[in-house]
């Protein structure tokens, strides 16, 4: 069946274009004799110890024969004779397996540990060190996640290559061999480093020693790098490459100056990631809440904020804030109104308290990994007005526990009886699009054409109409496939999905050779069994090298249980039944509890062989996920045949 699986993703999918050969990456040692003040504010940052190797220095944890247990599994820390650290793990079922501590990742509030499972193979440890309280702690307490588990800490959602080192390293590449389902991974750099966000820096030591920068496929700057902090914009995309909710389109980080655009699909504001008003709900990682702000929208980004070498904030406290926020405002920010902003006049609480901080109301923080708090980056107005329609938190309620939303959303009312911040705003949209999108679709359709509202917020309505039984939307919203953002052409795309197929095929077809990646991967997906046998000339070629970036995106994440199902949606499109069943099998394989691939795989059971083959495959499915609804549900269904 391996081979099988193997010989039908390579037929579907063909082999990555060749990458550009860039300068190469000379490490941040080298980087620090002429930029020792850069390197000192950076030595010790999170960024700098974001991956580590072990040893005293890196270490914070007790591995001096301390020991954890949690729902049946027991983890025994110890420091080996060599100066190693080991961690023996007996699992709920019985098993002991010691592993030595490849490697470490991040210091504060929480350090989490990475075992090799097998060669190449990284999983980050489910039991980490809370550094504030110094103690041993589960990260998933409340979950029952036996080996064999999708989630267990050995399964494909905890593996580091796939997951987590790309935004740990520098000069990644995950190096994953779908033939014998390993990696060979490699690095220029553990942690995230000079070069991280300066590009490799070859060219700019042959600059510093007067040579001449030639040679090299990468385009460069004047002094030999491949990026440039010389825009806020730019600056933004750079950070945003690992502070996104995101899928990457290459199985390698990208050289800094590429537009992220080039490299990544940002996750649009859906159930399970974002509150229906765009508050953070699941780790999301900033950029796309940043994106819904006023801030971002006026030219403030991450610099002004934020030390981009200690990776700490520029002042303390509201100082932070003020330095825009005050009566006599900031130049570089005109329209910004000066006031006093860091009084009880405006904040309404006890001056010097927690309460009194900007950040309490319109930066709430939530709690990730454990004892991780995080601060949402939309900088949104507290709304709790909105709360009976979205479901969404709110600020006040957040620390007033014992009060409800609407008594909040009256003391706003009475200190701001003129606000212009109470009206309706896109939250109460996307809620009614997630419960019925039919019903919603004209206001979802009003919500993604105006030009007003963020981006992320109009491709999100997009993505919610690609659910509606309403045809109207696809027809006026096809000039959204011209739009100026790429996240809304690329929804755009997706909702065209939806109209009669000649019409589809005259709507997308320009849009094949867009200036950027994820949009001419959704403009091949939209061409996806479309009724033509070939195009003239030109959109043929376009329409080709599209399908080529699509396959080679697919290529570069068959280590996901997600791509496979991917896969088997292409098969099936194309008719494939065989190339369906591989690629729904290789998902379970990864993640046995996937009830979404085993329902299709029962499905396609008994469409080919008859019930009894079905049941086969039913009671396969039962044995990985017993209590799975859907699947009981489909096994009902079966008896009853």
């Amino acid at each position: 069946m391996r081979l099988r699986f193997v010989a039908i993703v390579l037929t579907l999918l063909g082999l990555p274009a060749a990458a550009q050969v860039p300068p190469a990456y000379v490490g941040s040692d080298t980087c620090a004799g002429c930029h020792a003040d850069e390197t000192a504010r950076w030595s010790g940052s999170h960024h700098a110890l974001a991956w580590t190797e072990p040893s005293p220095e890196t270490v914070i944890a007790d591995f001096d024969g301390t020991s954890f247990a949690h729902d049946g599994m027991t983890a025994r820390f110890r420091l080996g004779a060599d100066g190693g650290y080991f961690v023996e793990v007996t699992e709920k079922e019985g098993s002991t397996t010691e592993y030595r501590v490849h490697s470490v990742a991040g210091i504060e509030p929480l350090q989490q540990y990475l075992l090799e499972t097998e060669p190449g193979r990284l999983q980050s440890f489910d039991v980490v060190w809370d550094s504030e309280a110094h103690r041993w702690f589960h990260l998933y307490p409340d979950q029952d996640l036996p080996p064999g588990d999708g989630l267990h800490w050995t399964g494909p959602y905890k593996n580091w290559n796939a997951r987590c080192a790309e935004c740990h390293a520098t000069g990644y590449r995950k190096n994953y061999d779908p033939a014998k389902r390993s990696y060979a991974s490699f690095e220029a750099e553990i942690g995230v480093g000079c070069e991280a966000c300066h590009g490799p820096g070859e060219a700019h030591l042959a600059w510093a020693a007067g040579k001449e920068i030639k040679g090299y496929s990468l385009d460069l700057d004047a002094v030999g790098f491949s990026k440039s902090f010389a825009t806020t914009g730019s600056m933004i995309q750079q950070c945003a490459t690992c502070h996104s909710r995101r899928e990457a389109l290459d199985d390698r980080s990208p050289y800094p100056g590429t537009p992220y655009h080039q490299s990544y699909n940002l996750s649009l504001l859906r159930p399970g990631l974002y509150y229906a008003d765009g508050q953070s709900q699941d780790e999301v990682y900033v950029y796309g809440s940043f994106l819904q702000s006023k801030m971002y929208a006026k030219g403030v980004g991450c610099g002004d904020c934020h030390d981009p070498h200690t990776a700490e904030l520029v002042a303390e406290g509201n100082a932070v804030c003020t330095r825009c926020h005050n009566p006599s405002g900031n130049p570089d920010f005109p329209s910004l109104e000066p006031a006093d902003y860091d009084s009880a006049a405006h904040h309404f609480h006890a001056p010097g308290t927690t309460a009194a901080e900007c950040k309490s109301c319109h930066m709430v923080e939530r709690v990730y990994m454990g004892n991780d708090w995080r601060a949402d980056h939309s900088f949104r107005v507290p709304r709790p007005d909105l709360a009976a329609e979205t479901a969404a938190p709110d600020a006040c309620t957040t620390c007033h526990q014992d009060q409800t939303a609407g008594w909040a959303a009256e003391r706003i009312a009475a200190w701001y009886p003129m606000s212009n911040n109470r009206g309706p705003h896109f939250g109460n949209v996307l809620a009614h699009g997630r419960e019925n999108p039919t019903a919603a679709a004209g206001d979802l359709a009003d919500l993604a054409a105006d030009e007003s509202q963020p981006g992320i917020v109009r491709a999100t309505a997009l993505w919610l109409l690609e659910n509606a039984d309403a045809p109207e939307p696809v027809n006026r919203l096809a000039t959204l496939l011209e739009d100026d953002d790429p996240l809304v052409r690329a929804a755009a795309l997706g909702l065209q999905i939806k109209a009669p197929p000649q019409e589809r095929v005259m709507r997308v077809i320009g849009l094949l050779g867009d200036p950027v990646r994820p949009v001419r991967i959704a403009a091949a997906r939209a061409m996806l069994g479309s009724p033509i046998v070939r195009l003239p000339g030109q959109a043929q070629a376009a329409l080709e090298a599209a399908m080529s970036e699509w396959q080679a995106s697919l290529a570069s994440r068959l280590d996901f249980p997600e791509t496979h199902l991917q896969l088997a949606g292409m098969a099936l499109t194309m008719r494939s039944v065989a190339g369906a069943t591989a690629a729904f099998r290789e998902a379970v394989r990864m993640d046995p509890q996937r009830s979404d691939a085993w329902i299709m795989l029962v499905r396609l059971a008994a469409a080919t062989d008859g019930a009894e083959a079905a049941r086969e495959v039913l009671d396969e499915a039962l044995s990985a996920a017993p209590e799975d609804p859907g699947l009981l549900q489909l096994g009902r269904e079966l008896a009853a045949d």
